[in-house]
C-alpha cells in the first residue's frame, strides 16, 4: 500500500469483501463520501489491485517467529506458520480466491521479522524525532574486527567463580567456547582485567558426569558495566592440562550448537564493518599516498585510486601523462608534517600550474614556505588563485603498519577448510614490497570559490612574477615515482577507459570551444575545456579531433555527435557518451581501432598488478587508519538520517565536537542538521542530483562550539558558508565563536553509494544464514538502505589564515574550550 493511502487503511479493510459485488461502486461512494473524487479513484484502483489473482508461492521458513509447515491450497504448496495459516484462510474468505491482497496480508503478519524490524525502527524514530539522539550514529573502526580462534555457542548455565582470595561468587554464562567464556555477574562485586579466577560449572554437574571439585582457571580480559549487571570476558589458562574437560566441552559445543545457536555477533559486526568500508573506499575524494621509511629517509611509493579521486591524480600528469604528484611530497615537507604534534600532523599546500610550449610547469608552496618568503606570499596567492589550475590541498600524515594489510575473515579456520584458504596470509613477495611502509600521507583538495575569491583580492606586482620560480618544481629534477593502484571493488563501468591527451573542438550551435581529452573509450569520452561551458540545458554537441585526424585518412573525425552526461561544478570537465545510429558509428569504429593498435602504449590504472594483491593490501592498510570522519546516511521516507560513522582518530578537534552529548560508541552529526529545516536542505538537495561513483559534492560548514551550554542548540551553532551573504558576516561569526568557545570549519563531502558487493563477504553471510537466516536477511536489508556517504575534513586553520587571524589565536583555537564559566561576583546592597 502506498504512503498516500495508509490513512485510509480502515476504509480499504471495510471494502475488501465488496470488491467483486455488482453494487461495489455505490458502496464505495457511500463509505468514502467525505473523500475527494481523486482519492476515491485511488482507493478503487488499490482495491482492484488487491483483488487480482496471484500465482506466487509463499515460503516463510526463517522469516517469521514460528514453526512453518506445508500448507496446500488448490494444488500449490506454501510453507506457513500457524498465524500465517489463519491469516491465509481469513483473507481467502474475504476475497473469494488467492489474490495479491491475500499474499500481502500473509507476508506482513505481526510475527514477521521484517515487519517487526520495520516497526521497531519506526517506533524508535518517532520517539527520537525531536531529540538529539536522532542525529547520532554508531561508530565503526574499519579493520577492527578480529578473527575468532573458535566458535562460541550462546549458552546460559550457572557457574561458581573463585577469586584469588578464594571468595565464592555466583554467575551465569552468556556464551561459551573451549578457550573462553562470557559471563554476567552482579555489580556488587569488583573486578579488574588480568585478574585470575577459577570456575566450576555447577549447572552442568547435574546433567553430565563432571567432577564437581574440578576447577578451570581463567583470566579476566575485559569488564563491561551495564545498569543492573556487569559482564566479564574470560580467557582460559592452559598451563594446567585438563584433557577430559577439553574433550567433554568440545563434544558438548559441537553437539549443541544448532540447538543453542553459535554466537554470531563478531561475524555480523564484521559484515557491517566491511560493507561500510566498501561504500567508502570507492567514493572518497582524497588521495592516500603510502610512504616508505628507510632510516631517516622518506620516499612516497604508492597511491590508492578510485573513481572519485582519479581526476585529482590526473591533475598531476604532465604533457607525457607521467604523474608528478611526488612534487608535493618532498623530504622537507614529510619531515615537517611528522614533526608536528600527534593529531595535528597536517599541512596546507597552495598549488597551480601553467602550460608553456605544450609543457606543464607545476608550482606549490606550503603556508610555512610562504611565510619564509614574506615579500612573495601575497603575490603567490594572488597570482595562483587567478589561474584555472589553482588548488588548495590539505596534507595529513598518520603512522601505519604493514601488518595491517592482512584481513582475515571473522570466522575461525577450524570451522571449514574454505575459511582456512580464505584466511591465508599475504605472500612473502607482497610483504617484501610493503615491509618499509611507515606512513600514509592523505591529500584532499579543499579548494572552493569563496576562499579563492578572498585570495584573488591580493594585488599582483607583475614585475616580481619571475621571482615565483623559487616555488616552481624543476623539470630536470623529477620527483619520486609513485605507482598508482586501484582496489578492485565491484565495478559498474561497462568498459575500460584509457588515458589519452589530444586536442578536441566542441561545436554547440554557432559556438566552438577548444579543449583536450582526458580519457577515452569506444563508447564515451571525458574532456577538459580551456574555457568553461557557458550554457545550461545542453544535451548534444559535435566533436572534432584535429590531432587524431592527422594520423588517419580512413575516418572523418569532424562533427561526431556526442551526448552530454555530466559536467563538473566549474563547467570545465565534461563526461560524454557517443551517439550511435545505423548511419553513424564512426567514433566507435575509430576508437576501437585506435585502442587495439595502441593497447600496449595507452595507460590505464594499474588494474594488472605487478604484485598480485597489492591494491587490496593498500586498501586494508588505509582502512585501518581513516584520518577524517567518514559518515553514512540511510533513506527514511523523504529524509536522509545518520546511520554510521567511521574514523581511527577520536581525539581530534573535529571528533571532540561530534562527541558532544553523544552516547558511548556513537558520534553526533547534529552540526550537519542544525539548520536543515530553516535554510537550504544541503543533504536532500544534493542527493537529488548525485549518482554513484561521481565526485562527491563539497560544502563548507562554519561551527561555533560552546560546550558550557547545556542545550545543544545553544552549544552548537552551524551554518554553511553560502548562508552568509557577505564576507563580513563570516568574519563576525568566526570572531564571536573564538570569543565564546571554539571555531571549527569543516569541509563536508557528500556522495551517493553504489550497491554493496556482498560477493566478497559471501562466506561470512552464508555462515550467519546457516544459523540465523532471518538475521542475515535483515542485515542485508539494512545495508542496502545505506544511500549516502561522505567525509568530514577539518579545515579550520586554513579558514582562519584566509581571514587573516593571527597565529596565536589559531594555536589557542586547538584547545578544547572550557565547559564551565563562573558567574561574575556580585555584592548585595543592604
Amino acid at each position: 500500500m502506498s504512503q498516500d493511502l495508509k490513512e485510509y487503511h480502515d476504509i480499504i479493510e471495510e471494502l475488501k469483501p465488496m470488491i467483486n459485488e455488482p453494487e461495489f461502486n455505490q458502496i464505495l461512494n457511500q463509505v468514502a463520501a467525505t473523500i475527494s473524487k481523486q482519492k476515491r479513484f485511488l482507493l478503487k484502483m488499490e482495491l482492484m489491485r488487491l483483488a487480482r489473482p496471484c500465482i506466487r508461492l509463499i515460503d516463510l521458513r526463517g522469516l517469521v517467529d514460528g514453526d512453518c509447515q506445508l500448507y496446500e491450497h488448490q494444488g500449490k504448496d506454501h510453507y506457513l506458520d500457524e498465524l500465517a495459516s489463519e491469516t491465509f484462510e481469513t483473507q481467502i474468505r474475504i476475497f473469494g480466491e488467492y489474490t495479491t491482497g491475500v499474499y500481502e496480508a500473509v507476508t506482513n503478519t505481526e510475527n514477521n521479522f521484517r515487519v517487526r524490524h520495520k516497526k521497531e525502527q519506526q517506533d524508535t524514530l518517532a520517539v527520537l524525532e525531536l531529540k538529539t539522539e536522532s542525529f547520532q550514529a554508531s561508530l565503526f573502526h574499519f579493520g577492527a574486527c578480529a578473527q575468532r580462534r573458535e566458535e562460541r555457542m550462546n549458552f546460559s548455565v550457572n557457574i561458581e567463580m573463585f577469586t584469588e582470595m578464594n571468595k565464592s561468587i555466583e554467575a551465569t554464562t552468556i556464551d561459551v567456547s573451549i578457550s573462553g567464556l562470557k559471563v554476567k555477574v552482579s555489580k556488587k562485586y569488583w573486578f579488574k582485567p588480568e585478574e585470575q579466577l577459577t570456575v566450576q560449572f555447577r549447572g552442568l554437574e547435574k546433567e553430565y558426569t563432571l567432577d564437581k571439585y574440578q576447577s578451570v582457571a581463567y583470566t579476566i580480559i575485559n569488564v563491561e558495566q551495564f545498569n543492573n549487571e556487569q559482564r566479564l570476558s574470560l580467557r582460559r589458562q592452559f598451563n594446567v592440562s585438563l584433557p577430559s574437560f577439553d574433550k567433554f566441552f568440545e563434544r558438548f559445543i559441537h553437539g549443541n550448537k544448532r540447538r543453542y545457536k553459535v554466537n554470531l555477533d563478531n561475524t555480523i559486526s564484521a559484515i557491517q564493518n566491511k560493507t561500510y568500508e566498501q561504500y567508502y573506499i570507492p567514493n572518497f575524494a582524497s588521495i592516500p599516498v603510502f610512504i616508505e621509511q628507510v632510516e631517516n629517509h622518506y620516499v612516497p611509493k604508492y597511491a590508492l585510486a578510485n573513481d572519485c579521486n582519479k581526476q585529482e591524480i590526473q591533475y598531476w600528469e604532465n604533457e607525457l601523462q607521467d604523474s608528478k604528484i611526488g612534487y608535493l611530497l618532498t623530504q622537507e615537507r614529510i619531515k615537517q608534517g611528522l614533526s608536528l604534534e600527534n593529531g595535528q600532523q597536517e599541512i596546507f599546500i597552495y598549488i597551480f600550474n601553467y602550460i608553456k610550449n605544450e609543457k606543464v610547469y607545476f608550482y606549490s608552496a606550503t603556508y610555512a614556505e610562504l611565510v619564509a618568503q614574506p615579500n612573495l606570499k601575497e603575490l603567490f596567492l594572488g597570482y595562483g588563485s587567478r589561474q584555472l589550475s589553482w588548488r588548495i590541498y590539505k596534507l595529513q600524515f598518520t603512522q601505519v603498519n604493514p601488518a595491517q594489510s592482512y584481513r582475515p575473515l571473522s570466522i575461525a579456520n577450524s570451522v571449514n577448510d574454505k575459511f582456512k584458504i580464505k584466511n591465508k596470509k599475504p605472500s612473502p613477495r607482497l610483504m617484501s614490497r610493503l615491509k618499509n611502509i611507515s606512513h600514509v600521507a592523505l591529500l584532499t583538495n579543499i579548494t572552493d570559490d569563496l576562499s579563492t575569491e578572498n585570495y584573488q583580492k591580493f594585488t599582483i606586482q607583475r614585475e616580481l612574477l619571475s621571482e615565483l620560480k623559487v616555488f616552481g618544481h624543476p623539470r630536470n629534477k623529477p620527483p619520486a615515482v609513485i605507482n598508482v593502484y586501484r582496489f578492485k571493488y565491484f565495478n559498474q563501468r561497462k568498459e575500460t577507459r584509457f588515458l589519452l591527451h589530444t586536442a578536441v573542438q566542441v561545436s554547440i550551435g554557432d559556438m566552438v570551444l577548444k579543449g583536450h581529452t582526458i580519457d577515452i573509450s569506444t563508447q564515451g569520452l571525458k574532456i577538459e575545456l580551456d574555457n568553461f561551458l557557458p550554457k545550461t540545458g545542453i544535451s548534444r554537441m559535435l566533436l572534432s579531433f584535429p590531432q587524431l585526424q592527422s594520423v588517419t585518412s580512413k575516418f572523418d573525425l569532424s562533427g561526431l555527435p556526442y551526448d552530454l552526461r555530466n559536467v563538473s561544478k566549474d563547467g570545465h570537465v565534461l563526461h560524454l557518451q557517443s551517439l550511435f545510429t545505423e548511419n553513424n558509428n564512426i567514433a566507435k569504429h575509430f576508437f576501437e581501432a585506435l585502442i587495439k593498435s595502441n593497447h600496449s602504449k595507452l595507460k590505464t590504472y594499474h588494474d594488472d598488478e605487478e604484485v598480485p594483491g597489492i591494491g587490496e593490501a593498500l586498501r586494508n592498510i588505509y582502512s585501518h587508519n581513516i584520518i577524517n570522519v567518514a559518515y553514512f546516511l540511510r533513506k527514511d521516507s523523504d529524509d536522509y538520517i545518520p546511520d554510521a560513522v567511521a574514523t581511527s582518530y577520536l581525539n581530534s578537534r573535529l571528533t571532540q565536537l561530534l562527541h558532544f552529548q553523544a552516547k558511548p560508541g556513537q558520534l553526533n552529526l547534529y552540526p550537519l542538521y542544525r539548520n536543515a529545516k530553516l535554510y537550504l536542505e544541503f543533504i536532500n538537495h544534493t542527493m537529488d542530483k548525485l549518482k554513484p561513483n561521481i565526485l562527491p559534492n563539497m560544502r563548507e560548514l562554519f561551527v561555533a562550539f560552546d560546550p558550557s551550554k547545556e542545550v545543544i542548540h545553544d552549544a552548537i551553532k552551524s551554518y554553511f558558508t553560502e548562508q552568509f551573504t557577505q564576507p563580513e558576516q563570516r568574519r563576525k561569526f568566526i570572531t564571536e565563536a573564538l570569543q565564546n568557545g571554539q571555531f571549527i570549519a569543516v569541509k563536508v563531502f557528500l556522495g551517493r553509494t553504489g550497491r554493496p558487493d556482498f560477493e566478497t563477504m559471501q562466506l561470512e553471510i552464508n555462515y550467519v544464514s546457516s544459523y540465523a537466516m532471518h538475521k542475515a536477511k535483515l542485515l542485508e536489508e539494512e545495508l542496502w538502505n545505506v544511500s549516502a556517504m561522505g567525509d568530514l575534513v577539518d579545515v579550520t586553520d586554513e579558514v582562519l589564515r584566509c581571514f587573516k587571524f593571527p597565529e596565536s589565536k589559531i594555536l589557542l583555537n586547538h584547545k578544547y574550550p572550557t565547559t564551565y564559566r563562573k558567574n561574575q561576583a556580585r555584592v548585595d546592597q543592604n
